[in-house]
């Protein structure tokens, strides 16, 4: 196993972009680019033998730049949402950008991670590269100089492993996430309706028509937002249920069920056409599941020069509940000063 090193071509500012591929023994291959600390593909073999690309992308490194549905993107300082895109800490308020229908906070406003170029370092031994951004005091208006690192490894087990570090010098939010999605079936096998899915969560955060949440945790029970069991995605998605016409479909945060503070399997996927069903397993406290309701906003084509439709993959978005640093029942997403941010997420594959 080893990580080899290819051109993704430059940014608007002639700096060399680079992918990074790396393959385990089990047939699994897995490409990620230092722009955006981005995964453009992962490809597994299905139970017909064929190989699928499971992640939705672009081939060509411009399209990159634009990526308004987030695709393969590291998400910080914030991901999700915040209301009103301001927060307080220590007393002191904290404005970011309005990117979302002009008055709160999307992933971290409209220079986000994703837009970064990062250094890199390759670990041959281990099967990783890591990734490293140093993001300035008050960038997107966020406080503190933010040193802050995203590794990926593909283990022996078929897992795509995501760590997050980061180390601030003033109290600040923390709060990140990768913005995959998937389709089991392959990028270009359009819906992911067919997919099965099983969260483990009994409560979500209950959204208003901003999808902010309004601070109140609802039972999944007897509602088409009970995934504690498998279900498949497109029974309920069209369903009249409140919060699911405010957001066209899934676009929520659920509460894990957690059984201690480590890394526990917070939801599987399940597609029975290519035999390929994925975990999720994360040390944090909730996951979003978005059904990809907007995708056709996208104005470039796909992989393969392939037309992404709504719903042609999922994400499964680990990390706090939106808008928790305003929230004073929700765990709170704030970094102190000089303290350590650690994370991990795996997505792990079985065919």
């Amino acid at each position: 196993m080893s990580v080899s090193i290819s051109n993704f071509g430059e940014t608007v500012n002639n700096e060399p972009v680079s992918l990074f591929t790396i393959k385990n023994n089990s047939g699994i291959t897995a490409t990620f680019t230092n722009f955006g600390a981005t995964i453009v593909s992962i490809l597994v073999p299905s139970k017909d033998g064929k190989v699928r690309d499971v992640v939705l992308g672009f081939d060509n490194l411009e399209d990159y730049f634009i990526n308004h549905c987030y695709f393969g993107a590291t998400i910080g300082r914030n991901s999700n949402r915040v209301g009103n895109a301001s927060f307080k800490i220590n007393g002191t308020t904290y404005n970011l950008d309005k990117n979302e229908r002009n008055k709160n906070d999307l992933h971290s406003g409209f220079n986000g991670y994703q837009k970064r170029l990062w250094d890199y370092s390759v670990n041959d031994a281990n099967n990783s590269v890591s990734f490293k951004l140093v993001s300035p005091d008050m960038d997107q208006g966020f406080p503190g100089n933010f040193n802050v690192s995203v590794t990926y490894t593909l283990s022996e087990d078929n897992g795509i492993e995501i760590i997050y570090k980061g180390i601030c010098d003033k109290d600040t939010i923390a709060n990140m996430t990768n913005h995959s999605y998937f389709n089991l079936n392959g990028h270009n096998s359009g819906s992911i309706l067919n997919h099965y899915l099983q969260i483990n969560s009994k409560k979500f955060a209950i959204i208003d028509e901003e999808s902010i949440p309004t601070g109140v945790l609802s039972d999944v029970q007897n509602t088409p937002l009970d995934f504690t069991t498998f279900r498949r995605i497109g029974d309920d998605i069209d369903n009249s249920f409140e919060q699911l016409r405010l957001t066209k479909g899934y676009d929520h945060s659920f509460l894990v069920d957690k059984k201690c503070n480590g890394l526990e399997k917070v939801a599987t996927v399940k597609c029975e056409e290519s035999g390929i069903n994925m975990d999720v397993y994360s040390d944090c406290p909730a996951v979003q599941f978005y059904a990809g309701n907007y995708i056709d906003e996208v104005p470039q084509v796909g992989k393969g020069n392939f037309t992404y439709g709504n719903r042609s993959g999922l994400c499964l978005e680990t990390g706090f509940l939106p808008n928790s640093m305003n929230e004073p029942n929700f765990a709170s997403p704030i970094l102190k000063a000089n303290e350590e941010y650690n994370s991990k997420t795996i997505y792990k594959f079985k065919f």
